[in-house]
């Protein structure tokens, strides 16, 4: 009897041990397995903070709701992308549309109605503004910014503040920035600046521009379509207010984006040239220059009308235009 207890708690002490021994390695496999999950998603989260970029993303349009804002959004896709086209259309005659915009779109330099990645993209633009413009010398709000658009890129009238194309811009703009932080940093913004580039070449520039750029802009300059091949310079084009109308600006648009199809495969040399050349001809005139850049800082490679005067007198002096005046 004795030596069957004895047998017994033998048995009993020896499951017991097994089980002590398989429950502490379950539970090393266990936390093995929890860390392991751990690191992949510290990896994960290491991977995105590390890029920290935020993303070009922005709704469909078929996703636009059906209601009273949803009509408005659809309204501003509408001026963005063919903004000489539907104001000329609804204004009263023929020279109010005149009064109203010059013959190019927004899409004209933000493709695709600034749903384009690469092209000067407006997603993002209601999380940004409002924010300081130096050449305003203030805060401008995004309704300010479009008006200024307005009156420099499209030559023509402001929108009144309280107008409904107006409030359709700013409504079509904040839909396609859905999800966007306030004052995030955008990787697509701020990139067509050319902060160094070569002195340039009129006379070469317009070699440039027939080969390269008279396709679609037309030989005169005149442009096929706003959203085809806008104008570059005659009535029709943006003024030399417009931002566009800074030298290193219209180089780095060039350098980026021209020509379409193949863009980058004009050499720095050329971009310098052709950007030159294409300030260099006639423009409308912006008004208000005195006004510009109230604070200082007023940038020395604007093409204004006695840069374009100083160009056909052979006169003008490239190295203090584009900064490398010492």
């Amino acid at each position: 009897m004795r030596k069957t207890s004895t047998l017994v708690l033998t048995v009993l002490v020896a499951v017991f041990a097994l089980t002590i021994v398989l429950m502490s390695f379950q539970l090393k496999t266990n936390k093995a397995a929890e860390d392991e999950g751990i690191a992949d998603v510290t990896e994960s989260g290491s991977e995105s903070a590390a890029s920290g970029e935020i993303q070009h993303n922005p709704p469909s349009m078929d996703d636009v709701p059906d209601d009273e804002l949803g009509d408005a959004i659809k309204r501003g896709y509408d001026l963005v992308n063919d903004t000489s086209t539907v104001l000329r259309s609804e204004a009263p005659t023929a020279e109010d549309g005149e009064k109203l915009v010059n013959e190019l779109s927004c899409t004209s330099c933000h493709a695709g109605a600034g749903l384009d990645s690469e092209v000067s993209s407006l997603v993002g633009m209601s999380a940004v503004y409002p924010m300081y413009i130096g050449r305003s010398g203030k805060v401008v709000s995004l309704e300010d910014r479009i008006n200024g658009c307005m009156v420099r890129s499209m030559n023509g009238t402001k929108f009144e503040s309280n107008d409904p194309d107006l409030k359709a811009m700013v409504a079509y703009m904040t839909y396609i920035s859905e999800g966007i932080p306030v004052g995030a940093e955008l990787p697509w913004r701020h990139q067509n600046s050319v902060d160094d580039m070569p002195i340039p070449s009129v006379a070469d520039g317009e070699k440039v521009y027939q080969q390269s750029c008279a396709t679609c802009h037309a030989g005169d300059g005149s442009g096929t379509g706003s959203n085809t091949g806008p104008a570059l310079w005659g009535d029709g084009s943006f003024n030399d207010g417009a931002g566009i109308a800074r030298l290193t600006k219209m180089a780095g648009y060039v350098h980026n984006n021209m020509p379409v199809g193949n863009p980058g495969s004009l050499s720095d040399q050329e971009v310098s040239d052709v950007s030159a050349f294409i300030l260099s001809q006639d423009r409308p005139e912006f008004a208000n220059h005195e006004g510009d850049w109230p604070n200082g800082g007023r940038p020395s490679d604007s093409m204004t009308k006695e840069r374009r005067d100083e160009i056909k007198a052979g006169t003008i002096d490239w190295e203090a235009v584009i900064g490398k005046k010492e």
